[in-house]
């Protein structure tokens, strides 16, 4: 099988279009979930052209996707700067997962299109679950901190799939953030068996 050349690094101007789509496909999806993202009403909103938008994103659900993976970056950029509060691994780690439920809840939308993206075959949207899983691992294991189990990625990586399946169950209906917050407190105390913050009643 041949090598693929390693994608080139985009010029700041080339970083500001790709970063007008982003923002333009989250607009619409804040107002009308995923079946409001259109690409060429992306393209209008980020004032591109069509072949600026299919330049930098395959696909509608390549570009929801990536714009998952942009909103988890964010998160780690937040909490790096207003680190997550407790006095136990399991506390931390539940504060910040918390604070990314809280941000969700606000949009979710959204949040549904997004994880529509998520579900799609497309290469490119499978790649993208696969930086938002490596996102919200080392958001999980920072929040950990020291000292740390042996197992510390194993943990970490489990506690961000029950993140992504809880998460699921909410946006399809058939949940709601108190269910998802308190699944995640049970995979928290399972995995990091410390005191930690109570589920919500």
């Amino acid at each position: 099988m041949a090598d693929h050349p390693a994608p080139r690094a985009l010029t700041r101007s080339q970083q500001a279009r790709r970063q007008r789509v982003l923002d333009a496909a989250m607009a619409l999806g804040l107002e009308g979930g995923y079946e409001a993202v259109q690409m060429r009403d992306v393209a209008a909103r980020a004032d591109v052209a069509m072949g600026t938008v299919y330049r930098y994103f395959t696909s509608k659900d390549h570009l929801l996707a990536a714009a998952l993976v942009y909103w988890v970056e964010q998160l780690e950029d937040r909490l790096s700067q207003a680190p997550p509060r407790g006095a136990t691994a399991g506390e931390r780690v539940l504060d910040a997962l918390d604070r990314a439920l809280r941000a969700m809840g606000r949009q979710p939308q959204l949040v549904g299109a997004v994880f529509a993206a998520l579900a799609s075959p497309d290469p490119a949207a499978v790649e993208c679950q696969q930086q938002v899983a490596t996102v919200m691992e080392r958001i999980i294991t920072r929040a950990i901190g020291e000292p740390h189990p042996p197992d510390l990625g194993d943990r970490a990586r489990i506690l961000g799939h029950v993140w992504y399946s809880a998460l699921v169950g909410w946006v399809n209906g058939w949940s709601h953030l108190g269910r998802v917050h308190d699944e995640l407190a049970v995979a928290v105390n399972f995995l990091l068996p410390e005191p930690v913050v109570g589920a919500s009643t």
